[in-house]
């Protein structure tokens, strides 16, 4: 099982399924990696070398992933937050922040419908 950045790849998965494991590797960056190094994208993550775990391993560390990427994150949320923003108020109340429609949808942000006094089903 390979380790890279805190992350433990499962073993099964070919590695640019894998790497994608990793808080902040998508697929297109996934594959950049990849390519770097020269691995092939179908290998499974079992039968890397030392080697090629370490080249993807340094190739990772060059970004901002995991722990980093989520201060950073909710650095700039909490930032909307303390300048009182729109998208920042948003935030505070639980509320879609990009715009969607509240009256009918947004079952994820405000949680269930409430239930109805005296409601026979």
């Amino acid at each position: 099982m390979a380790r890279i950045a805190g992350v433990n790849l499962p073993s099964n998965k070919r590695i640019e399924i894998a790497l994608t494991y990793v808080y902040g590797i998508g697929n297109p960056r996934a594959a950049d990696i990849i390519a770097k190094t020269g691995i092939s994208p179908d290998v499974r993550v079992k039968d890397l070398t030392e080697n090629e775990v370490a080249s993807l391993r340094r190739e990772v560390e060059q970004l901002v992933v995991e722990g980093d990427l989520r201060r950073r994150v909710a650095s700039s949320i909490q930032r909307l937050k303390d300048i009182n923003s729109y998208r920042g108020l948003r935030h505070k109340k639980r509320l879609p922040v990009r715009g969607q429609r509240t009256r009918a949808n947004a079952r994820t942000w405000k949680g269930p419908r409430p239930s109805k006094a005296g409601k026979k089903r």
